[in-house]
Order: C-alpha cells, then sequence, then structure tokens
C-alpha cells in the first residue's frame, strides 16, 4: 500500500505513548509482587480493561474479519461472544482465585499438590505463552507492514522491540494501564471503521443484495455444538492461562475480581459483531468489484481489513483504526509475555534453581526471561504462515486440557491428589496434541472440531481416578505457606 504519512505518524504517537506509560510504570515498582501482579490493587474498571484488552487481540480483530469475509459470515462472531460467556461464568470462580494469593498458575499447583506438580504445570504453560505471543506479534505486523509499506519481517521486529520493551519496563502495572487505553481505542476504531466501509459499499441494503443469504446465518460457521465447545474451550484457558488468570490474582479483592469479569463479558459483548460485519461489507465490496482480492492476494487474506481501512477511509480515520487493531494485538501479546517471565522466574527458577532468591533477584529473572520470549516469538512469527486462529486456538486447548480439573477442583474437593494432578496433566495434553497434530481432528474415528473437549474428558477421568487410588496424604484445601 502507498505511504501515508499522516497515518504513520498517529500510530507512531501511539507506540511512543505505550513506551513512555512502560517507563512511568516502572517507577512505581517496588518488588516482584508489585511487577507480576500490580501489587494486587485492580479495581473493578482497571480489571475489566485489562481483562477485555488481553483476550481481544490479533484473532478477535483480523482473525474474525478474515472469517467473516471468507467462510463464516457473522457467525464468525460466536469466536468474541463466546468469551464473553467464559468471562460471565469465571465470575462465580473469581473470588476462590484471588483469595489463593498466588501469583501464577504453577505456583497454585505447587503449594496445592507439590513441587512435581508445579514444574510439570510450569513447562506445559510456558510453551502455548511462546506461541500466543507469536501469534499477536504476527498481527501487529500485518498492520504496520501494510500502514508504512515495508516489508512484513521489518514490521515483526518493530512490533517485538516495542511490545517487550514496555513490558519489561512495568510489569503488570504497565500492561494494566496500557490495556485500559487499548481496550478503548480497539472498540473505538473498530467501530467508526464500520460506516465508512458502509458508504463505499453504498448502504446496507448494497451489503446484504451482494453477499450469499447464509452469509447472516448465525450457524454457517459455528454449529451450536462448536459454540458450546468454544464457551468451554475459553473458559478452561481463561481459568488456567496466566494472562487471563494473573488479573484475578491482581484485584484489591473478591468483588472487584466478579465485577471486572462482568464488565468484561460485557466489552465482548459489544465488540463481537463489528468485526465480523467488516469481514461481510469487505466481501459485498468485492462481489460488486469496489475491492479486489488481488489487493492482497500476494500477502493473503489476513490483511482484508487493513487493505479496506485504506482504500475507503480518510487518513485521519484510518490511524486511529490501526492504532486500535495495533491495541488489540499488542495488548494480548504483552500479557503473553508477562505470562511467561512469570511462569519461568517463580516457578521453575525461585521454586527449583534458586530457592533463596530475593524479590528482586526473581524479578530481574522475570524480565530477562521475558526478552527471551520475545527473541524467541519473533523468529516464529518471521516465518510462520499458518491462520492467526489456528495459532491461538491449539496454544489455548494444549495448556488447558489437563489443567484445568486439577486447578478448579483443588479450590472445593480435600481429595484431589499429587497423583491425580500428574495424570490430568499428561493425559490432556497427550489427547490434544495426538489430535491437533497426528489425527487431524479425529478421535476413534469421529471428527471433533474442538480437542479441548476429549482433551478435558480425559484429563477429568485420569483425575478422578488417580485421585482415588493415590489419595492426598491430608484432606485439606488450604495451600502450603511460602514467603513471597
Amino acid at each position: 500500500m502507498k505511504f501515508n504519512p499522516i497515518v504513520t505518524a498517529i500510530v507512531v504517537v501511539y507506540l511512543l505513548v505505550m513506551l513512555l506509560i512502560g517507563w512511568y510504570s516502572s517507577k512505581k515498582i517496588t518488588s516482584n509482587t508489585d511487577f507480576m501482579v500490580a501489587g494486587r490493587r485492580l479495581g473493578p474498571l482497571l480489571m475489566a480493561g485489562t481483562l477485555a484488552a488481553t483476550e481481544i487481540g490479533g484473532g478477535s480483530s483480523l482473525g474474525v474479519v478474515q472469517q467473516g469475509m471468507q467462510s463464516h459470515g457473522i457467525s464468525s462472531a460466536w469466536y468474541i461472544i463466546t468469551m464473553g460467556f467464559a468471562f460471565v461464568i469465571l465470575t462465580f470462580l473469581a473470588p476462590k482465585f484471588r483469595a489463593a494469593t498466588v501469583k501464577t498458575v504453577p505456583e497454585y499447583f505447587r503449594r496445592r499438590y507439590g513441587k512435581s506438580a508445579g514444574i510439570i504445570t510450569a513447562i506445559i504453560m510456558l510453551l502455548p505463552l511462546i506461541g500466543l505471543t507469536a501469534g499477536q506479534f504476527i498481527a501487529s505486523s500485518v498492520i504496520l507492514s501494510t500502514m508504512l509499506g515495508i516489508s512484513y519481517k521489518l514490521a515483526v521486529v518493530i512490533v517485538a522491540v516495542v511490545v517487550t520493551a514496555y513490558s519489561i519496563m512495568g510489569g503488570l502495572w504497565s500492561v494494566t494501564l496500557t490495556d485500559f487505553i487499548q481496550v478503548f481505542l480497539i472498540v473505538i476504531g473498530m467501530i467508526i471503521a464500520v460506516p465508512f466501509a458502509l458508504n463505499q459499499a453504498g448502504g446496507w441494503g448494497n451489503v446484504v443484495a451482494n453477499v450469499p443469504p447464509e452469509t447472516f446465518d448465525m450457524f454457517k460457521g459455528y454449529d451450536p455444538l462448536a459454540v458450546i465447545s468454544l464457551t468451554v474451550m475459553y473458559v478452561a484457558t481463561f481459568t488456567v492461562g496466566q494472562e487471563a488468570v494473573s488479573r484475578y490474582y491482581a484485584a484489591r479483592d473478591g468483588k472487584a475480581a466478579r465485577q471486572g469479569s462482568i464488565l468484561a463479558a460485557i466489552v465482548n459483548f459489544i465488540y463481537a459483531f463489528i468485526p465480523a460485519v467488516l469481514g461481510i461489507i469487505t466481501l459485498a465490496l468485492m462481489n460488486m468489484g469496489r475491492f479486489s482480492a488481488d489487493d492482497f492476494a500476494s500477502v493473503g487474506a489476513r490483511y482484508a481489513l487493513p487493505i479496506l481501512a485504506m482504500e475507503v477511509m480518510p487518513a485521519v480515520i484510518c490511524g486511529f483504526l490501526f492504532a486500535g487493531i495495533i491495541s488489540a494485538t499488542m495488548s494480548s501479546s504483552d500479557s503473553d509475555l508477562l505470562g511467561a517471565g512469570s511462569i519461568f522466574a517463580n516457578d521453575i527458577y525461585h521454586a527449583v534453581l534458586k530457592p533463596d532468591a530475593t524479590s528482586d533477584q526473581v524479578m530481574r529473572m522475570t524480565q530477562g526471561v521475558m526478552a527471551l520470549v520475545g527473541v524467541a516469538a519473533m523468529f516464529i512469527a518471521l516465518f510462520n504462515t499458518s491462520s492467526i486462529v489456528d495459532i491461538l486456538m491449539f496454544c489455548f486447548t494444549l495448556r488447558a486440557a489437563g489443567a484445568f480439573f486439577p486447578y478448579v477442583l483443588g479450590h472445593y474437593w480435600k481429595g484431589s491428589s499429587l497423583g491425580g494432578t500428574i495424570a490430568s496433566l499428561i493425559s490432556g495434553s497427550i489427547v490434544v496434541v495426538y489430535m491437533e497434530k497426528f489425527s487431524g481432528g479425529y478421535l476413534f474415528g469421529m471428527k471433533i472440531s474442538q480437542p479441548i473437549i476429549p482433551g478435558l474428558v480425559a484429563g477429568l477421568v485420569f483425575f478422578l481416578v488417580f485421585s482415588k487410588l493415590f489419595p492426598p496424604k491430608e484432606q485439606t484445601t488450604e495451600l502450603a505457606y511460602e514467603e513471597d
């Protein structure tokens, strides 16, 4: 696309503001707890902003537009609506999460079940966080490369440097403040794009007349079973995903955690149909001959939204839209980076390699690992060609299948044991990897759209059976005490 200095200036200013917030937040950090869980002082509004921004990422912007245009139509909105369902369900668990006073999910497993459970959980959750970071780097780089007319690879490097820098500087304080700004840019930027795209199409009537009738079938791409499966997947992955559950850990109390979760759900419900509608309008413009698929044929359909914006919107509005889309992806990647760094430093370095490490040493290790993860994710983004949604779905599923039931039931069932937990972690992960990477989604001859379901079933069965066969020595739901 042709270089536009106004669009570029707006986005460059936005990126600089994010770095400034990172620097400002670094001045507020006095301990490892401040860095990892923002001092446990988040109120409902900050909770809602950071939760919603974290989960509304590349898949929920570029990915949903791509789905809406190519195959799913309006039903692509389910990808985001089901996130809202998950946040509603999590309101019932949120106070329990906050009451645990841990900093990471593997820390909960270690203090609840033992050191081996913590180590296995940390390993299972670290690798998906690298993939999730890479997926968001890809989405951000799509925008930058299109907007500036630079190569995709150069854009990846720019995105990786900016996101990694401000995340390392301020930890969860920085991530929360940037998320709070970003969630408004995400929603408002995408909403502003709709009337301009409609104007280019000649109104909603022309859009409807130039797309197949089934485009408006809410179950075209996701049937009811897939909607349920997607909701289950999000509940599972938000429950044990460090980038999401750390927000509940950081709430000032259980009430704030519950209220923030509800507000985040409302944001998702409002936002869900916007990228889906933009995808449909893009399809209509293509069918009308006003927008050509050739414009992004060489780089893939994931470029549909930025190229549409450059063609139909004034430069200033386009700049804010691009800032909004970059907000969506950056607000997810910074959380994934922090999650990976926190898990390694807290649950491998501090728990295993150097138990006598000071709070400051753990924080520095967190920052160092974040830098390494940023580099690793950058290289994955440079050479990966998979769908953004596909990357995210696999990572969400892998880390949740085996960990979900030991984590949730561990808060309520005194009979939860170390043996059951390890059996669940291993069996759930094996089922997911087998279905995603070896069987093509088939299990016992049946095609299953969401591998998270059999993964969770396997995890639950093994958890219950092995907890009964190898019961805990002490019947309690209390966590072992650890020095902060």
